[in-house]
């Protein structure tokens, strides 16, 4: 059956969620309007980039190792590591404008600069990032989609784990953090399917948080809503 495109040739992609809330501060359309074209990773979009051609990632981040961030919420844990990490490059995608020009705000703040920011779905991403080129990725408490209708709209799905391993080195390590017990249940049942090993050897190791975690407010939220958080870590195969 032949896949369905859009006269650009992109693929159809449903995207199930917002890209705007609400309305944003002024201080906020400041940081998009003189930030965001800054921190562009390159021409991810299909109408800049009708051909994907992969980015050019030593270009952007000269030679050193990049992380991936996928929905980087309001971006507390992407500019904290960022900060802690000064030898990596990091590229955040995140379709919700809100949650975009809060992290400009924060990277204006931490006066960051190895942060690339796409503010798309991160399938175009995936697109355009060189074979196995990626050391770490991360997935933080994604949206949880709990009615069981809609599981394969979630991040832990084929259409999205394949291309996430295919653009992952050798021995990366992904993570996961979320609070949703189906959402850990999906997780260890698709992503091993995907290429990755969970690396977990005891209680802790999924129970703890990661050394360098920094809890982000969607953590919070869960934790004042009585929910457990989990800390999956996966290696790439």
């Amino acid at each position: 059956m032949k896949r369905e495109t859009h006269p650009s040739g992109a693929p159809w992609r449903n995207f199930y969620g917002r890209f705007k809330g609400k309305t944003l501060r002024p201080s906020q359309e400041t940081y998009l309007d003189e930030d965001l074209a800054k921190l562009s990773p390159g021409s991810v979009g299909w109408d800049e980039n009708p051909d994907r051609e992969n980015i050019d990632l030593k270009a952007l981040f000269g030679g050193r190792d990049v992380w991936l961030e996928i929905g980087f919420g309001g971006g507390e844990h992407m500019v904290h590591q960022a900060v802690q990490n000064p030898d990596v490059g990091i590229i955040g995608c995140e379709p919700f404008i809100n949650g975009v020009a809060m992290l400009l705000g924060k990277i204006r703040t931490a006066e960051a600069h190895n942060i690339a920011v796409y503010p798309g779905d991160v399938r175009h991403m995936f697109d355009v990032l060189p074979e196995g080129s990626i050391s770490r990725a991360f997935l933080l408490y994604p949206d949880p989609w709990p009615k069981k209708r809609h599981h394969r709209r979630r991040f832990v799905t084929e259409e999205h784990l394949t291309p996430l391993c295919k653009v992952m080195k050798k021995g990366a390590i992904f993570r996961v953090a979320t609070d949703i017990p189906d959402y850990v249940r999906q997780t260890l049942e698709e992503v091993p399917r995907h290429g990755f090993e969970w690396l977990a050897e005891r209680p802790s190791d999924w129970r703890e948080p990661w050394d360098d975690w920094i809890s982000t407010r969607y953590e919070q939220k869960a934790l004042r809503e009585g929910r457990v958080p989990h800390y999956l870590t996966f290696r790439k195969r």
